[in-house]
């Protein structure tokens, strides 16, 4: 999937009274707000930079200009002491989420040479270029009272990496936003009948996070697979060969049919352009059609690794969390409570279906089921475990006032014995123990499925909740 570029929108803050009071002021400080946006640059993001704003008019003008940029988020750097009714017009009209850099251009003033300049003019110069800190509160009380969201990052230009670390997690959360608003996401069959929990609010969806829903047709995936020619097959079952670790026992007609429904799904994708997918079909005896959903769960695997997350059970709040940790880089595989083992204080959690082979531990095993539990048909699944090491959980959660939350959780995926079923399956290890794992995720009401992906990520997730007004809730 191709999406449009994260625009960054960088402008830093004077007052323009002071330029003629002191010598090379100016130049000082626009050299920060350059250095700046070389740090942004490198960050893979086209950075807008319209340089020192130093009265009103000029702040209204940037503004205006910002618009026409089309910028994702601005980041307003507080280079010296700067009038509120400069800053203001920018962002009312840019109106886009606006983090405000404090950032020092040292970590502490050179006192004892600072005081031997003797010159009191030079001297008070010298500090304006120090005084980044000085008016961030009136920015932030009009901010406040103008009832604009903002954010801060509060340390030192350079060589500071807790400072760099939040401006890199506050990209990385603009463009996960950047991405969900430019989504397709694929909507094909129908909820599966009874789980109640897993209904959703697609205009809700929308607003959220913007994006598409096309809504697709099993007919059309039919239709598509029965035009797949041999030499596509062939090219899938070698894909599969080197993807996954087929067993013995799968029969070479069922990774046929697996593979020519593969075909069908890529070429379903390329037509409505799919960044994600959510997918069940229970069917009413149509041939055709459970042929075709009783043999996706490879083809949705691979789609998933490629960055196109697929949740069964039309779990359409899943896929929007699945695709979320995708973008952040952390993989987003579908998974739901399997058991709890009280005796090594883990919690295993996995499920039938797709899987993402971006995080496996090892290579993902494809098995044949006789039956495929709770639904129609039989075929190839696959058996994987999530890596061992950090991983966070997040479940994008409706609330019962018609409001989208992230719930959140890290532990780690840990080594032991799984239930070899073929499905994904693993163990995870909380910071609070099991119980109150359970108890706590419970207790904010998530549907009973929920992503996983690699790392320890909340951080990153709550700033995206920050940038689209969307509320964090960390368990562990």
């Amino acid at each position: 999937m191709e999406y449009t570029r994260l625009r960054v929108g960088l402008f830093g803050v004077g007052l323009e009274a002071y330029w003629e009071q002191f010598d090379g002021l100016k130049d000082r400080l626009n050299g920060y707000v350059q250095q700046m946006a070389e740090k942004l640059s490198a960050s893979d993001v086209e950075v807008v930079n319209f340089g020192l704003i130093d009265t009103p008019e000029k702040g209204l003008e940037a503004g205006h200009n910002f618009r026409k940029e089309d910028v994702d988020i601005l980041f307003l750097y507080i280079t010296t002491y700067a009038l509120s009714s400069t800053i203001l017009p920018v962002v009312r009209r840019a109106k886009v989420p606006v983090i405000i850099l404090n950032l020092s251009p040292e970590a502490s003033i050179d006192y004892t040479n600072f005081n031997k300049m003797g010159n009191h003019t030079s001297m008070t110069g010298a500090w304006l270029a120090n005084c980044s800190a000085c008016s961030v509160p009136e920015i932030a009380n009009v901010f406040k009272r103008s009832n604009i969201p903002f954010h801060q990052v509060t340390g030192v230009l350079n060589e500071d990496p807790q400072s760099w670390t939040q401006i890199q997690e506050w990209l990385e959360a603009a463009k996960v936003a950047n991405v969900m608003s430019h989504n397709r996401l694929g909507l094909m069959g129908n909820y599966y009948g009874g789980m109640l929990d897993i209904y959703t609010n697609l205009t809700l969806q929308c607003a959220t996070f913007g994006g598409h829903i096309e809504i697709l047709e099993v007919d059309e995936l039919s239709q598509i697979k029965a035009g797949v020619s041999l030499e596509e097959i062939g090219a899938k079952v070698d894909e599969f060969n080197q993807t996954f670790d087929i067993q013995d026992d799968c029969s070479g007609m069922e990774l046929e049919r697996a593979a020519k429904t593969a075909v069908a799904l890529d070429k379903l994708v390329l037509k409505y352009n799919l960044g994600s997918i959510a997918y069940y079909h229970k069917g009413t005896g149509n041939y055709q059609n459970e042929d075709t959903m009783s043999a996706v769960i490879l083809g949705n695997s691979l789609l998933t690794a490629r960055g196109i997350p697929v949740a069964g059970e039309y779990e359409v709040k899943n896929a929007q969390a699945m695709k979320i940790l995708d973008i952040f880089g952390a993989g987003g595989s579908f998974t739901e409570y399997y058991a709890i083992d009280f005796k090594d204080d883990v919690v295993l959690m996995g499920h039938d279906g797709p899987c993402h082979a971006g995080i496996a531990e090892g290579r993902i095993k494809v098995k044949p089921l006789k039956v495929y539990h709770g639904k129609v048909g039989s075929g190839l699944s696959v058996e994987m475990s999530v890596k061992h090491g950090p991983v966070t959980l997040l479940s994008v959660v409706e609330t019962v006032d018609g409001k989208i939350i992230f719930l959140v959780a890290e532990a780690e995926s840990v080594e032991g014995p799984i239930l070899e079923i073929g499905n994904t399956n693993s163990r995870y290890k909380f910071s609070i123990g099991a119980r109150a794992f359970v108890d706590n995720w419970n207790a904010h009401g998530p549907a009973h499925h929920c992503a996983i992906g690699t790392g320890h990520i909340s951080a990153k997730i709550t700033k995206l909740g920050l940038l689209i007004g969307v509320e964090t809730i960390r368990v562990c």
